[in-house]
């Protein structure tokens, strides 16, 4: 029964204590700087002198479904395939949506301690994320998977548990609010103490991170619910380990309005209109607070223009940080080959990509400036754990960079 769990290659051993992962969405490292500084956050600040505390690296593109992914299966997304919310099926040149479990190479963290008898419980904010979390996942053996956007919805048969917003005591969040983000923890608080399961994933939104800077208010007021309920997760007697799928930049100009390449407009006037196809794969059904804008694209070639051609053109654009092949860019970002386009492009950290000016909604950021992710500089994430290293693990971070993948082999294998 002590024997260690093999999950994709990597062994995890069995904790004494309850594992908890939280994964707070957009949690760029700026907001944990500013708040320390101002002495707001004593239960971060506690873990962080008490346990461990680091800047990693996350996933490329830093968007959130290829960061949850790589979280969860303790693996780069060039293993696990899920690069973005889309990808183009070039049999019929028509964006295929990479959300379903089914897309998902290898097996979760969670699934394999399941399997192994261990008892698991995994909540999300976003529906989106739920099927692919929960992948492999039998809610019929005493799991839990479920969401806050669907929580007045769930059963036990898709779930593992119904009444959640009788349980949790909570209100159906809306969509658009930093409540929803909350509901996942007060669920997982509530969970935590009356079935103190094995392992537990909680995963947030970002929603309060596109809308807020560091500085604004609002923002304040989110990171000191959110440091209030990792208290309360703490005093459980667990181990807590605090991770973010991507950062946050502005992306705005002076005049307050989205700073926006409009690459397929760029592409049609240089090449002819339907020779190359940019696809958006920040792209999903909730898009008000960013307008399906990132900083991160791909270009597929229909196979009359060279794609070194289509690379050099989108490396002349202003705010264009790197334009790369996709064999290039599969080498430097471990990204699956196989899905990806034939050129990737990144843009400079206070610029955006999209494609066709026409083709994006942006009314819902009226009145807020355009805050996003997806390149490189919104790689850098908060690593937090609230017990210290032992001697291995404090020997690995001594000479070697971490990964946020690698948050639940730390917080398992990793703690005293």
């Amino acid at each position: 029964m002590n024997s260690p769990i093999n999950v994709n290659g990597k062994k995890y051993r069995r904790s004494e204590r309850p594992v908890v992962v939280v994964c707070i969405d957009g949690g760029d490292p700026e907001y944990l700087q500013k708040f320390l500084a101002d002495g707001v956050l004593p239960n971060l600040r506690r873990f962080i002198q008490e346990g461990y505390a680091t800047v990693a690296t996350g996933s490329m593109p830093s968007f959130t479904c290829p960061n949850n992914m790589s979280i969860i299966t303790g693996v780069p997304t060039a293993k696990h395939g899920i690069s973005g919310n889309f990808y183009l099926d070039t049999n019929t040149w028509e964006p295929v949506v990479m959300t379903g479990p089914e897309l998902l190479r290898g097996e979760t963290i969670l699934a394999g301690f399941a399997k192994a008898g261990a008892g698991v419980v995994s909540i999300t904010a976003k529906d989106k994320l739920r099927r692919q979390l929960g992948k492999g996942l039998d809610v019929s053996q005493g799991h839990i998977s479920f969401s806050s956007e669907c929580a007045d919805r769930c059963t036990l048969a898709e779930n593992g548990i119904n009444n959640v917003l009788e349980y949790v005591g909570m209100a159906k969040p809306d969509m658009y609010s930093m409540e929803l983000s909350l509901f996942v923890l007060e669920a997982g608080i509530r969970l935590l103490k009356e079935r103190r399961p094995n392992l537990m994933y909680l995963s947030l939104t970002d929603f309060v991170q596109h809308k807020w800077a560091p500085e604004e208010e609002e923002a304040r007021q989110f990171y000191q619910k959110l440091d209030d309920a990792f208290g309360r997760l703490a005093q459980e007697d667990i181990v807590l380990g605090l991770i973010a799928d991507h950062g946050m930049s502005d992306k705005s100009n002076d005049e307050g309005e989205p700073n926006v390449i409009w690459l397929q407009d760029i592409l049609d006037a240089e090449f002819g209109a339907g020779e190359t196809t940019v696809v958006c794969p920040i792209t999903d059904a909730f898009v008000a607070h960013h307008g399906a804008l990132g900083s991160f694209v791909r270009v597929w070639s229909k196979g009359n223009i060279n794609v070194r051609t289509i690379v050099d053109r989108i490396a002349a654009v202003e705010g264009i940080d790197l334009s790369l092949d996709k064999i290039t860019a599969c080498r430097l970002f471990d990204l699956p080959e196989d899905r990806e386009a034939d050129v990737v492009v990144i843009s400079q950290k206070n610029v955006c990509i999209g494609s066709s000016a026409g083709l994006h909604d942006l009314t819902g950021l009226k009145g807020h400036r355009l805050r996003t992710h997806g390149g490189v500089t919104e790689c850098k994430v908060p690593f937090i754990l609230n017990r210290p290293l032992n001697a291995e693990y404090r020997n690995h971070v001594a000479c070697s960079d971490i990964k946020s993948y690698q948050i639940f082999d730390y917080a398992i294998n990793g703690t005293l």
